[in-house]
C-alpha cells in the first residue's frame, strides 16, 4: 500500500551558504515537490541552530507560498508553549487568508532549543505543562469559538486552520488521541517510542469535529540517489553535519562549525556517533528502488496514513534530486 508524501523543510544552511540561499533552495524544494504531487511541505521551528533557518516558521511559510501554487504548506511545528495562542492564531489565520486551503499548523511542547536560548525566548520553563490547555484555546481562536471572552483572532476566526499534534513520546499521542487530533511521530530524529507511540494513539483516539477516525503522519529520512555509493556518500556527510552540531550546541569558545571532515569523523567514532546514529534509525538510503522497498516496510510496520520525509542530503542539488527520485519511485509500481 502506498501512502501521500510529504516533505519536512529544516531550511538546511550548508557550510559557507547563507540563509538567503537556504530559503532559496526552500523555494525550490517546494516547487519541485508541487510538481511532482507531493502533499505537503513543513518548517520546523528551531532556535539559535547555526546550520537550520526555520526559526520564523510564518514569514518562511509566506515566502513559499508566493511562490508556489497549490502545495500545502505549514509548520511541523510551531512549539506552541514559545509563543501566545492568540499570536499563533493571528499569525496562521493570516497566512490562511493568502493561501486559502493551503495551510496546516503542527504543534510541539518541546523548546527547539537549550536552557540558555528558552531564557533568550523570554520562556516559562513550565509553560509546557499548559500545553493541553493552549492547544485548545488556540483551536478555539482558529474555529471562531473562542475560550476567551471577547476575544477573536483577527485574521483568523472562522479560518478553520487544521490542526496536528507532533510528538515524540507517548504524551503527544494520548492527547492527539484525546482531542481527536491527527498525529506525527518524530521519528525522523527520536525512533524510540514510534510504534507505541501509534498503538497508543489508535486505541485511544476520540472522533472530533476536525477528524472522524485516527490520521497517523511518521517521519523518515531518505536519502535517494542514483547510485548506492552516491548516496552512502551523502549519508556520511549528514553523519559528519549532526555530529559536528551535537558537537558544538551550548558550548563557548571556537565555532564547531569551522571543525574540518577529519574531526568530524573522529566525533563519530565517539559516543557523539551513536547519538547521531539512533537519530538516523528510521532512513532510507540508497537508490530508487532500495528507497522505495525500505519506505514500503516502513509503510507496513508503522501503519502510518502518510510520510513526511526529511530529504537529508547535504547540498539543495542532492535534496532537489532525492525529491525527485523519491515521487518516481513511489508512484512508479502500486506496492
Amino acid at each position: 500500500m502506498r501512502v501521500p508524501l510529504s516533505i519536512l523543510d529544516l531550511a538546511p544552511i550548508a557550510r559557507g551558504e547563507s540563509a538567503s540561499d537556504s530559503f532559496a533552495g526552500s523555494v525550490a524544494l517546494a516547487q519541485r515537490a508541487e510538481e511532482l504531487g507531493y502533499l505537503r511541505v513543513w518548517y520546523a521551528e528551531h532556535h539559535n541552530m547555526a546550520s537550520i533557518a526555520s526559526s520564523a516558521t510564518s514569514v518562511l511559510i509566506a515566502h513559499v507560498g508566493a511562490q508556489t501554487q497549490t502545495i500545502r504548506l505549514g509548520a511541523g511545528g510551531v512549539m506552541l508553549p514559545n509563543h501566545a495562542p492568540l499570536l499563533i492564531a493571528e499569525q496562521f489565520g493570516t497566512l490562511a487568508a493568502m493561501y486559502p486551503g493551503r495551510i496546516d499548523l503542527g504543534l510541539g511542547r518541546a523548546p527547539g532549543s537549550d536552557q540558555n536560548t528558552m531564557y533568550a525566548l523570554r520562556r516559562d520553563p513550565a509553560s509546557a505543562d499548559t500545553f493541553p490547555q493552549d492547544v485548545v484555546e488556540l483551536q478555539g481562536y482558529l474555529t471562531g469559538n473562542t475560550k476567551v471572552p471577547g476575544v477573536d483572532a483577527v485574521p483568523g476566526k472562522g479560518s478553520d486552520v487544521p490542526l496536528y499534534i507532533l510528538g515524540s513520546s507517548l504524551f503527544g499521542a494520548s492527547l492527539a488521541a484525546a482531542l481527536g487530533l491527527p498525529y506525527a511521530f518524530a521519528s525522523h530524529f527520536a525512533p524510540a517510542s514510534l510504534e507505541a507511540a501509534i498503538a497508543l494513539y489508535r486505541r485511544e483516539f476520540r472522533p472530533s469535529g476536525q477528524l472522524a477516525q485516527p490520521y497517523v503522519i511518521a517521519g523518515v529520512n531518505v536519502i535517494a540517489a542514483d547510485t548506492q555509493s552516491a548516496a552512502q556518500e551523502q549519508l556520511q556527510g549528514i553523519r559528519r553535519v549532526r555530529a559536528i552540531s551535537l558537537y558544538g550546541r551550548g558550548r563557548r569558545g571556537p565555532d564547531a562549525e569551522t571543525l574540518t571532515d577529519e574531526q568530524a569523523d573522529q566525533l563519530l567514532g565517539s559516543v557523539i556517533g551513536g547519538h547521531v546514529d539512533q537519530m538516523l534509525t528510521y532512513a532510507a538510503v540508497g537508490t530508487p528502488a532500495q528507497v522505495s522497498d525500505y519506505l514500503d516496510g516502513f509503510i507496513r510496520q508503522t501503519g502510518a496514513d502518510e510520510l513526511i520525509v526529511a530529504h537529508q542530503a547535504t547540498s539543495i542539488q542532492g535534496r532537489l534530486r532525492s525529491v525527485t527520485l523519491l515521487a518516481e519511485a513511489m508512484t512508479a509500481v502500486p506496492a
